[in-house]
């Protein structure tokens, strides 16, 4: 786990409401253009415009500017509905080009007029903002096509007209590399906010499965002393009067009980907290803790017959641990849901590369509660089932013929299996 920083306390966490803000590690600059499209494009559409008024002066179209006929005006016309269409090139960049275009051949072939400024513009447009390749190609094709013959390349070859085809194709190639570009890190934002996502939906799956975890971990510690503690004190209530001498020994092993549930709770909690050198933790229960389990059990349960079998030396720990968190957990279901006048067989078996676990009650003073504790709404044999699959084994727990309930789990003990 990583340490929390010098300023921060890692017993409280901050919120996600005063968490900082984070910043990328690089943010492209955003200018005007980026800030106001909208105003940008009719400065672009007026521009536009006033260019090609000043082009037409310096032309022999200057004559076009007094309006002394209708193909004077038809003229103007022209040049301002190809500028002004500009306004839309963001959103309809084909479109305002075949507007534009299409201006253009009207001022070329049938007005004493020679063309629009707004057709650099709408060339730029075309590449930078057409989502569709193949209308991009076509529209750029077709204004090629148009140069060529209005600057007459193929009859007569001049290094004006060369250049005016070269500037147009640079043009649209320009927009069209913007274009990719901002694609790609469009793309990269994209995947940085969903690898974002998809680490913040990992820290709450860790912090989920580690609250289940120890979820599971108090409730196999707390548990089953608590249910020990439970019978104890109503026996020592019942007879209190009668037997004042049993009663005290009850509460004094209620009192014992409660002891090692707390001392085993401090165990818990501490993990959780900072490691400090002078904390000495004590080891987790294994197999050989299995004979005090049981006394303890005995005090409460009127018969619990305890069969070991073959070598728990060789047992992994973390095998060792489930194996015990198993029986006592089994056992904890038992003094529930049977009571103490049940009878109770454990057994657990060793191999050479599985244990063998199974917790047998007879199901003698089960009152109105399901036997074993099914359909009760609690957790236990869940944790159990996942304790053994977690493993690499498998539990099962159900009711036998003739009464009582059975918890068998097996467990392997090799490293190939767990």
């Amino acid at each position: 786990m990583k340490s929390p920083p010098p300023n921060t306390q890692a017993s409280n966490p901050p919120d996600a409401s005063t968490e900082l803000p984070k910043l990328p590690a690089w943010q492209p600059l955003r200018g005007p253009f980026e800030r106001w499209p909208q105003l940008t494009d009719l400065l672009i559409a007026i521009l536009a415009f006033l260019l090609t008024l000043l082009m037409w002066s310096r032309q022999n179209a200057s004559d076009v500017l007094a309006l002394q006929s209708l193909w004077d005006v038809a003229a103007f016309q022209c040049a301002f509905v190809g500028c002004f269409a500009l306004l839309w090139r963001r959103t309809h960049p084909w479109q305002v080009h075949a507007v534009v275009l299409g201006a253009t051949l009207i001022l070329e072939l049938g007005l004493p007029a020679e063309g629009i400024v707004a057709l650099a513009f709408s060339l730029y447009s075309l590449g930078r903002y057409e989502a569709n390749t193949r209308i991009s190609l076509i529209a750029v094709a077709a204004t090629l096509a148009f140069v060529v013959q209005d600057e007459k390349l193929l009859v007569q070859p001049t290094a004006g007209g060369t250049v005016a085809v070269v500037l147009a194709w640079a043009l649209w190639h320009i927009g069209r590399r913007l274009r990719f570009r901002g694609e790609r890190l469009r793309l990269l934002e994209e995947r940085a906010r969903y690898l974002e996502r998809e680490r913040n939906a990992e820290s709450e799956r860790a912090v989920a499965a580690e609250r289940t975890r120890i979820a599971r971990e108090m409730h196999d510690v707390v548990a089953h002393q608590v249910s020990l503690m439970t019978v104890q004190a109503g026996a020592a209530r019942t007879i209190c009067r009668n037997n004042p001498e049993a009663a005290s020994e009850a509460m004094a092993a209620v009192e014992a009980a409660g002891r090692h549930a707390l001392s085993e709770m401090r165990h818990l909690l501490g993990v959780l907290r900072p490691a400090s050198d002078e904390a000495k933790l004590t080891p987790q229960p294994d197999l050989h803790d299995l004979p005090a389990l049981i006394e303890k059990v005995r005090q409460v349960v009127a018969r619990v017959d305890y069969e070991p079998h073959g070598e728990f030396g060789g047992v992994p720990a973390r095998v060792a641990l489930a194996a015990y968190r198993i029986v006592q957990e089994s056992l904890t279901n038992v003094i529930k849901h049977v009571g103490a006048e049940a009878s109770v067989r454990v057994s657990v078996s060793v191999a050479h590369d599985h244990i063998a676990i199974c917790v047998q009650d007879d199901g003698r003073g089960a009152a109105e509660q399901p036997i074993g504790g099914q359909q009760s709404g609690g957790h236990g044999i869940a944790g159990m089932r996942e304790r053994a699959v977690l493993l690499g084994g498998h539990l099962r727990a159900g009711v036998i013929d003739g009464g009582g309930f059975e918890v068998t789990a097996q467990l392997p003990t090799t490293e190939r299996g767990t």
